[in-house]
């Protein structure tokens, strides 16, 4: 057994513990006959995917990852299952043709034009973004479309065990519902064959071999077939019939469906199979403490995080601490990017059991890459939002200097964050930074910073440079209380923010001439 085997027995980082939830469902494996350990992943296209959407195709394929390592390799496959047969209940907000779409309320989202007119439907366009998406991370996933199920007749024989129990469904699902829900509601939904809709009406058994209901269809009593995509299934009887039909062993889902992993789970199990292990987690919200909605389009987009952030930052905030809810906004990305940074240059130095509780070690399956940044993202931040330092030609200039040998070709990760900053600076930093003169004993404190400053040599390190600040900081002749004072200062008079880098490293980077320049501007 490896080591990271055995450490994975006993790791506390979350993807083993949900794993090992599998080992317990199956000490000696998946019988064969049953095929690979499944893991599920679900996506409404009703709306363009977000990183909510993703998130659970990420946090499962680390269980997926951890259950194969604490299993030696046994077999799994991970589904990514779109609801596309789903009617669409209301037009999303952030989609064009709106008109348009309402037209089509109530149709199945496989047979509404796309509104982006790109795509055969508007959920084959969702549908692309989101395979897409997890195609640029190298998820190993399955695209499984629920229309082609429905129609291509892959759960037909599912559905009739819908029919067969529909009594037990019904006493599982009507005590949820309020009574003006209760009283027309059925575990089907037959596809109107007049207008197309997805029909929401009493419906009762005819033949549940045969597949055929019951139904009024505008004023219309008739018996139609439920097979072969002609109907589809109430979703929390979807689910669990999805369940049992696929053989799904492992699905996460989000605090908001908790009860409905309950109503599911009873289901599953008067279908004749069994609720699939999964993790409960919090939601994600937006900056204003509001749950993220596809439909409100008020939560980040992948492209939004990308272009502020890299796809290793956004991978490392998703993971930690799933069952805490989470404010997802640009605001977060930079101590994303920096964190990232930090825990993959600590990994390797941790022996097994601290490398499987590091996040960077699911990021990339143990694979860490080597070689640290020469400067952080928040370093890179401050001197992009500078007056003139909105180009990323420049920037490498400033980094080139203070890191001799480096270059976009040697380094293409630091390359692409030099972008991101740059993006990130120029659209929110710099529009709020308001640089206030200094007062006092701050300006003779400036002026001695300047002095200082000039006597050093050209090739000052930042570890000099950080030596004089806190000089100055500790000079009691210039009252300030503590160092904190003092770099508040700098920052507010220099940089026009009441946080700041480390100044060391900032002058180190930015120049010790153009620093001088800062300086004798705050004191005009």
């Amino acid at each position: 057994m490896s080591a990271y085997r055995e450490a994975a027995v006993r790791s506390k980082a979350w993807p083993f513990e949900e794993a090992r939830k599998l080992v317990k469902r199956y000490p000696q494996g998946k019988p064969g006959a049953q095929g690979p350990v499944l893991f599920e992943t679900g996506y409404g296209p009703s709306g363009l995917p977000h990183i909510g959407t993703f998130q659970e195709v990420f946090r499962t394929t680390l269980v997926r990852r951890a259950y194969e390592t604490l299993t030696g390799g046994a077999p799994t496959r991970l589904v990514a299952f779109s609801d596309d047969l789903d009617g669409l209940r209301k037009v999303p907000d952030n989609v064009p043709n709106q008109a348009m779409l309402k037209e089509y309320l109530g149709r199945p989202l496989t047979k509404i034009p796309d509104p982006f007119e790109k795509f055969e439907s508007f959920a084959h366009h969702n549908n692309a973004m989101l395979r897409a998406f997890l195609d640029r991370f190298g998820f190993d996933y399955e695209f499984i479309s629920s229309t082609e199920r429905y129609r291509g007749g892959h759960f037909d024989e599912a559905l009739r065990g819908v029919l067969r129990n529909y009594q037990a469904i019904l006493d599982i699902m009507l005590p949820t519902l309020r009574a003006e829900r209760a009283a027309t509601y059925s575990p089907v939904m037959p596809i109107s064959a007049k207008s197309g809709v997805v029909l929401q009406v009493p419906v009762e058994v005819v033949d549940a071999e045969a597949g055929i209901v019951r139904l009024v269809d505008d004023g219309e009593t008739i018996e139609q077939s439920i097979l072969g995509g002609q109907a589809k299934l109430q979703w929390k009887v979807d689910w669990a019939m999805r369940w049992v039909a696929l053989g799904v062993d492992y699905e996460m889902y989000g605090k908001d469906l908790t009860d409905s992993g309950v109503q599911s789970g009873k289901i599953a199990r008067v279908l004749g199979g069994q609720k699939p292990e999964g993790m409960i987690y919090e939601m994600f919200l937006d900056e204003k403490g509001e749950k993220i909605s596809k439909s409100k389009g008020n939560g980040l987009s992948i492209n939004e995080w990308l272009r502020y952030g890299s796809e290793n930052s956004l991978a490392f905030y998703i993971f930690r601490e799933p069952k805490a809810a989470k404010q997802l906004g640009l605001s977060v990305i930079p101590r994303a990017v920096d964190e990232y940074a930090q825990f993959r240059d600590n990994w390797h130095e941790q022996d097994a059991d601290k490398r499987l509780g590091n996040p960077v070690h699911h990021i990339h399956h143990g694979n860490v890459p080597v070689g640290s940044l020469p400067v952080s993202f928040g370093l890179l931040l401050n001197v992009v939002s500078l007056p003139g330092m909105g180009d990323k030609d420049l920037v490498w200039g400033f980094v080139q200097k203070y890191a001799p040998g480096v270059s976009p070709e040697t380094h293409p990760e630091l390359d692409g964050l030099i972008g991101n900053a740059v993006n990130y600076g120029r659209d929110f930093i710099a529009p709020t930074l308001r640089r206030r003169a200094p007062a006092g004993p701050e300006v003779d404190a400036l002026q001695r910073l300047d002095a200082d400053l000039a006597a050093l040599p050209a090739d000052a390190t930042a570890e000099d440079i950080q030596n004089i600040v806190y000089a100055i900081g500790k000079d009691e002749a210039y009252g300030f209380d503590n160092l904190r004072d003092w770099f508040r200062a700098l920052y507010e008079t220099l940089l026009g923010s009441e946080q700041g880098p480390r100044m060391g490293s900032f002058i180190a980077l930015y120049g010790i001439a153009n620093t001088r320049t800062l300086i004798a501007e705050a004191l005009v």
